[in-house]
């Protein structure tokens, strides 16, 4: 005999989505709007009045609402708020390769709604707190740098994470200090991108997508570079464990 089940009840759904599944793309899409919104908001203001934040108050920005972020939504979808960190996780075997698009699409989104609401409020603002090489150095060397500025970014991250979760205070203060550090010597050349949303989404708005392209790849190398790096530096396994 066919079950039939009770009028008014309605028959499980396999294809409903995990609640636990879609707050850790709704966590990654609030906290990548956050950094967005708070970091190229310092340098967009920045812009406009002049110079009153300051380039160490820039920094500083950036450092803080990375470790803030980290705190807040580490837990959840580990706080990755960056491309670059959930392709370099998959690369290490510490995240899916099936979360990344996903991922991916959450933070380009969080990163578009926070350009386009600083665009809202902001209007006069030419670049929007996008990335642009400095005179003094030409594009091949500054993606050199971003290369370089993200491996060490994920040098950290991958050695002070919990499988693919940023979480703890150690992650918290370690990671948001050198993001920090590097906004702070290397603002001035490259604007210290290390994330390819955080320059994709300003670039878009503003209509400034020259040089573009060394800010989507560098920082996606030299996040793949840090894990070849720990891996060599450590067991050929080590970022395939819990605590890399």
């Amino acid at each position: 005999m066919k079950y039939r089940w009770p009028s008014g009840w309605r028959k499980p759904n396999n294809r409903t989505p995990n609640p636990s599944i879609v707050k850790k793309y709704y966590a990654e899409c609030i906290g990548t709007f956050s950094l967005v919104f708070c970091g190229t908001g310092a340098m967009t203001i920045n812009e406009i009045t002049g110079g009153d934040v300051t380039h160490v108050g820039i920094g500083l920005t950036w450092g803080f609402i990375v470790m803030a972020m980290i705190y807040a939504l580490g837990d959840i979808s580990g706080a990755h708020l960056n491309p670059a960190v959930s392709i370099a996780f998959a690369y290490a075997k510490k995240f899916s390769w099936k979360e990344v698009p996903k991922y991916i699409a959450a933070q380009l989104l969080g990163g578009l709604l926070a350009s386009s609401l600083l665009l809202y409020l902001f209007p006069t603002s030419e670049f929007l707190g996008g990335t642009q090489p400095s005179e003094l150095i030409d594009p091949f060397r500054a993606f050199v740098l971003e290369t370089l500025l993200t491996f060490f970014l994920m040098m950290v991250i991958i050695n002070v994470s919990t499988g693919a979760k940023e979480v703890g205070i150690i992650a918290g203060f370690a990671i948001g200090g050198v993001v920090m550090l590097e906004a702070l010597f290397a603002g001035p050349m490259t604007n210290a991108s290390m994330n390819p949303v955080r320059s994709f989404a300003p670039a878009l708005l503003s209509g400034h997508l020259e040089n573009l392209w060394l800010y989507l790849t560098a920082p996606v190398l030299g996040a793949l570079l840090a894990v070849l790096s720990c891996k060599w530096l450590k067991q050929p396994n080590c970022c395939e464990e819990e605590g890399c």
